[in-house]
This record gives C-alpha cells, structure tokens and sequence, in this order.
C-alpha cells in the first residue's frame, strides 16, 4: 500500500489509527494480501518483543554493576577515612618530639655551626697543603683530565688565600704544574700523530683553563690543516695511477679527506662556537666562524681541483663514472648539512658539468673514429676490382655508413643517459640536465657528429691523393640517406630520450638554442651534391685524359684511310657503361625525354653529313654549323648534377665530348684525319646516347666536333655514311 509518513494510516506515526488502517487494508487487498500482511505484523511484533527482552537483561546487568560498585567505593571510602585519622595523630606526634628536641639543642646552636665551619675549612686547608704533590702525581700518571679537576676545584680558595705567606708557595707550586701541563697539552695540538679524540679532549682541557678561544682556534685549525694536508696529498698522488677505478678514488677521499673535515668542523663547532654562544660573545663567534670558513673553504677548494684533474685524466666508463660522481654529490652534500656557511653544491655540479660534457666529447671522439673505420674499410674494399662487381658491395657499404653508424649513436645516447637516471642524486638539477641534454648530447654529440659528417664528406673533394671515384657516389648516397630520413629519426630520438621539449616549454623549440633538421638537412644536401659534382668533375677528367692524349700522339696530317673504330673510343664506352653500372646501384633512373627511333637517329647524322658533304666549301660549312647552334639550347657543361643516373653520366658525358672538341680545334687535319674523326663520333653517336637525359644533347655535342673538325681540315671530303655504318658495326 501506498501511505504517506504521519497519516492514520502510517504504523509507524504518531497519528495511527488502527480502526481505519483495517478498514483501509480490507478494502484495498484480497484475502492473500492480508493474510500476508497478517504474517509481517505478527513476525515485526515477535522481533521487537525479542529486541525488548534483550534490552531489559542488558540493562539490568549493568543495574547490578553498578551497584556492587557503589558499595565497593563505600567500604573504600571509610578505610580512607581511618587511615587519613591514624596519619594525623603520627604528624601530631612527630611534630612535639621536633619541639623537645629544638628546646634541648637551642642554647648550644652557635657553637655547633661554629664547629661545623670550623671543620669544613679544616679539610679545604688540608687538600689544598696536599694539592701539589697530588697534582705531581697525577701529572706523571698521564691523567691530565683529573689534575684539571683538582686544580679548578682548590682555585677559589687558593685565589682568596694566596696573599698569605702560608699559601703563597703552595698557589706557586701549583701554577708551575698547570703550566706544565699546559705545555704538554699544547704539544698535542702539534703532534701529528694524535688522534682526533685526544686533540678534542686536550683543547677542551685547555679550555677549561681559561686559555684564550681565538687563540686556541688557530691551533686547532693550524693542526688539522697539516693533517688534512697530508690526506689531499696523497689524493694528488692518485691522480697519476690512471689504472686506479674511480669509485676507489673517490671512496678513498671520503675515508680520509672528508672523515677528517667532518670530525674537524664537527669538533670546532662543539668546543668552539657552542662554548662561545653559552657566553654571548657575539664578536668572538663571528671571528672563529670566519677561520672556520677560510679554513673549510681552501681545503675544499683544493680537493675540488683534486677531483677535477683527475677526471680529466681518466677515462672510466661511463656507468662508473657516474656512480663515483654520485657517491661524491652526496658527500658534498653532506658536508653542506654540517657546514652551512658555505654551499660547496655549486662547485661539485659544475665538476659534474665538465665531467659529463668530457664523457659527450670522448664519446663524439669514438663516434668519429668508427665512422673513419668504417669509411676505410669501404676504401679499402674498393681498391679491390672484384669488389666493385659484386652486386651487394654498394648496399652493405651504404649500410655500415648509415644503419650501423645511427645504432651506434643509439647506444651512445643510452650510455650517457645515465647521467640522468632518477636514482643518481644530481639528475634532480634543471640546470644541470637541461646542459646535458640539450648542449652536450643534443648539439655537441648528435648535431656535432652530423656537422662532422658533412665535412668529413667534403673533405674527400680536397683530397690528395684521390680516393676511388666510387667511394663519392656511396658517400653521397649516404649523406641523401641522412638528409632524408637519419637527420629526423636521429633528432627525433635524441629529443625523445632526453625530453628536451619540456626545457622549451614556454619558448620557441626552433630558437637559436637549438639547431633545426632543416638547417641540418640543407648542409648536408649541399654536402651530397658537392660530392656528386665532384665525382661527375673526377670521371669526366679521367675520360677526357684518354680522349686528349689519343688526339694530341696522333698525326693527323698523315692519317691513312679509316678501316676500324679507335680503340680509345670503344675505351670511352666501356668506360661510361661501367660508370652508368655503378651509378645505378645507388642512385634511380631519372627523367628522360622522348627518345628517337633508330632508324630516325641515323636519318639525323645521314643528313648532317650529306649537308657537310653537299656545301663545297668552308664558308657554307660554317654557316650551316651556326644555324644548328642557333635553334639548339646552350650547353652547360658544368652545371649541377640531380640525384639521378642519367644526370651523372650526362655530366660525365658533356665534360668528355667537350675536351674532344677543345682538343680537335687545336689540331689540323687531312682527308683522311676528317674521316676518322668521322668514324670515332658516329660510333660514339651509336652507344652515348642511352647514357644522357637528352639525346639531342649529345647529337648536339657531335656535331661540333665534327663540325670543328671540317673547319680544321686541309681537304675536308666526308665519307660516305652507309660506308661509316659499316665501319663501326664492325668495330
């Protein structure tokens, strides 16, 4: 049923009315629902007589409880009472016996006190008369604490009494043996065997005598120089053991060098400065404090130069090295705890600065070196003629200059990370990391080595004596590799492993700070294409050498009639179909414009020649020469080589014609030099052309030559071109 709180209906309410709650349940339920709702009110009336029953007992319980205790504090209370009324009659008669007992002894109370003082000054008389001789003896015992003791303890009354004849030579006698004892404890501030405990106890002793404080610092602080001094040195004669390891170097500093500075500044501050503050001498505290200071900080510096110079010299690994540099951060640190005037933290990171920007220079050192390995072994290699045909040579050269090298400088890049590993003590410094991160191993080891490369490449094109020429085209292919994707993952990884986007959280990542891929990129495009246009340069020289000297040995005035192609010119193909082998091992095809048909192609240099042939005489030569040049594109013999096959042997293939043509206007010809001439180009007509990105070019190139030739001719009749077919398809 469905009943609001506080209703007549509600069993729960103040407000119930049973009658019309029945009359409501009988309504509204079937004879079921009520006996079901019978059941519920009977078994909630079974539960709440239950909780009553329980409820009764428990408190009757406790009604019983607390009765009994009611009646135990009753009988507590009146045994109290008894005891309390026995203890007042004790005190009442305690107090009448202190009566009779004050009575009896009141006449005679002076004398008694008279006595008693009598007696005390008796025995101080005694002790003192036998002073000297117990301080004799304690003296040659050694127990200089105890005749401190006994001095301190008769001074008051020898320093009231020693005007008196009688005690005149004792107040002697016993200044002479504290005097004594003061030269031998002063003995011990300059014995350089003592032990730090003896020294401690010697100056408090002297302390204790009212010896000067200042004065007793600058002995103290004069002793433990020399002690501490002799620690450093033997430190700096470690310097020199390289085979040392540097966990013992550092190991060794902190249990001699450090224990002692640590026992000496723990010792001053408790003889010294506490003593003073005790005393509110504000002028002597800050004058001991500044000797302190001068005296820490110089012995502090010079282990600091210590430390320096001996890294510099050695040459641990890198995850020992920076487990001795932790170890020795936390000694600095613990030397800040104790001593907080100065903070020698600052002095300890920039030696951890200098030591990780080292480890980054050794590490950029042998990265180098590995490369130069790996750059030699590929020269070397290619000094071998079976090298260069094998097909793989130029992808596992490629491979070690690219792969292999960027897996080193993965593992460079873990090793130094170790710099930075949560559980090393100086990793928490921002300034610190950001200098290792960013400056030595994002720009001096990563953007270095890339700088290096690029250099390294371009130092080949100045290289005397020249290396194989192919090594420039694997070098090239290399510096692509790396301008294309080794840049971006080297920089990626770098940024990634280091977090370096989080010191440039609120700057531009692309600041002066930081060099960019882009920047880095374009060195070493412009690297890559130094090289190819120098190897281009390199071939080119090498086949034009060929081409002069078999111009300028020849006599062509007296030439014979042509029966054969030269041998240098099949030299020159074989050449350049060896360079366009190599070349495409590396490098794609290229763009090509259309090509001519063949038979289209020997219409073209028919019709030259027939032209040459028809003119009759020099001057239409020339002029038929000057109008192909005109309507033909100038030729840039040197202009800039593409990334491409085509584009490399095209290079090489216009340096070479140009030089033939150079050499053919400085020579004069018969007949029959003409027709060879003649011969040599139609056949390099035949087999160049496949080599270039436009074979008009090389049509172009021919042309001069021959026309150059004709132009140079005594008797200039051309052969027949059905004739030169012949020739040089049989040659």
């Amino acid at each position: 049923m469905d009943i609001k709180p506080g209703s007549p209906y509600d069993i729960n309410g103040a407000c119930f009315n049973a009658e019309m709650y029945v009359k409501k349940v009988l309504k509204e339920s079937n004879l079921k629902q009520v006996i079901d709702h019978e059941r519920e009110i009977h078994q909630d009336i079974q539960s709440l007589h239950s909780d009553m029953q329980t409820l009764v007992y428990e408190n009757y319980n406790k009604f019983i409880l607390a009765t009994d205790t009611i009646g135990k504090m009753k009988n507590d209370f009146k045994s109290l009472e008894e005891d309390m009324e026995m203890l007042l009659s004790k005190m009442d008669e305690i107090t009448h016996t202190s009566e009779i007992i004050t009575s009896n002894l009141h006449a005679n109370r002076d004398e008694i006190s008279k006595l008693s003082e009598t007696h005390t000054l008796l025995k101080r008389l005694q002790f003192v008369y036998t002073l000297p001789t117990t301080l004799n003896k304690l003296l040659t015992k050694g127990d200089y604490e105890q005749v401190v003791q006994e001095y301190l303890h008769a001074q008051r009354v020898l320093t009231q009494y020693g005007n008196q004849e009688s005690l005149k030579g004792i107040l002697n006698d016993c200044n002479n043996i504290v005097n004594e004892l003061m030269k031998i404890l002063y003995s011990h501030l300059r014995d350089k065997d003592i032990t730090g405990k003896e020294l401690t106890k010697s100056v408090n002793l002297l302390l204790q005598l009212d010896e000067p404080v200042l004065s007793l610092c600058k002995e103290f602080l004069l002793h433990s120089k020399n002690r501490l001094f002799e620690s450093l040195n033997v430190l700096e004669l470690q310097v020199e053991n390289l085979n040392q390891d540097m966990i013992e170097f550092i190991d060794l500093g902190s249990d001699t060098f450090f224990s002692q500075l640590c026992m000496v500044i723990a010792s001053f501050n408790d003889m010294f400065i506490e003593n003073l503050s005790k005393n509110d001498e504000n002028e002597e505290i800050e004058i001991s404090i500044n000797q302190l200071n001068m005296f820490v900080e110089e012995n502090m510096i010079r282990y600091l130069e210590i430390v320096q110079c001996y890294i510099d010299k050695n040459t641990s690994d890198t995850a020992i090295l920076v487990r001795a540099l932790d170890r020795f951060y936390r000694k600095i640190q613990a030397i800040g705890k104790l001593f907080s005037y100065k903070d020698f933290t600052l002095n300890a990171l920039e030696i951890i600065s200098s030591a990780a920007r080292r480890q980054t220079k050794l590490h950029l050192a042998m990265l180098k070196a590995h490369f130069h390995d790996k750059l030699a072994t590929v020269r070397q290699s290619l000094v071998s003629l079976q090298k260069l045909n094998d097909n793989g040579f130029a992808t596992e050269s490629l491979a070690s200059l690219t792969s292999d090298v960027i897996e080193k400088v993965k593992g460079i890049l873990q090793d130094i990370s170790a710099f930075l590993e949560p559980e090393v003590s100086f990793s928490t410094n921002h300034a610190l990391r950001k200098s290792i991160s960013v400056d030595n191993v994002r720009e001096g080891l990563v953007v270095g080595f890339l700088h290096y490369l690029s250099s390294a490449a371009r130092s080949y094109t100045i290289c005397i004596p020249c290396p194989p020429a192919f090594l420039f085209l694997i070098m090239t292919k290399m510096c692509l590799e790396y301008q294309m994707s080794g840049i971006g993952h080297l920089l990626q990884l770098v940024d990634e492993t280091y977090e370096i986007n989080k010191y440039f959280e609120n700057k531009n990542k692309n600041s002066s700070q930081l060099s960019s891929e882009v920047e880095l990129a374009s060195d070493m495009h412009s690297a890559a294409q130094d090289l190819v246009n120098y190897y281009v340069r390199v071939e080119g020289l090498s086949i034009s050498q060929m081409l002069k000297k078999s111009v300028e040995t020849r006599d062509w005035l007296h030439s014979l009639e042509p029966r054969t192609v030269r041998a240098v010119m099949k030299r020159v193909v074989e050449e350049i179909t060896s360079v366009d082998s190599q070349v495409g091992e590396l490098f794609e095809e290229g763009m090509r414009t259309d090509r001519s048909s063949d038979s289209s192609r020997r219409t073209q240099m028919s019709r030259h020649i027939r032209a040459w042939s028809s003119g009759g005489t020099a001057t239409n030569t020339q002029t038929f020469s000057a109008i192909n040049r005109l309507f033909s594109e100038r030729i840039d013999i040197f202009s800039p080589v593409q990334f491409s096959r085509v584009s490399i042997t095209t290079g090489i293939i216009k340096i070479s014609l140009k030089t033939l043509l150079e050499c053919v206007r400085l020579r004069t010809f018969n007949r029959y030099g003409l027709q060879q001439v003649q011969v040599d180009i139609h056949y390099l007509q035949l087999y160049l052309w496949r080599f270039v990105s436009d074979e008009n070019l090389v049509h172009l190139l021919l042309d001069e030559i021959l026309s150059s030739s004709v132009h140079r001719c005594l008797n200039p009749v051309l052969m027949e071109p059905s004739v030169v077919e012949i020739i040089c398809e049989r040659g």
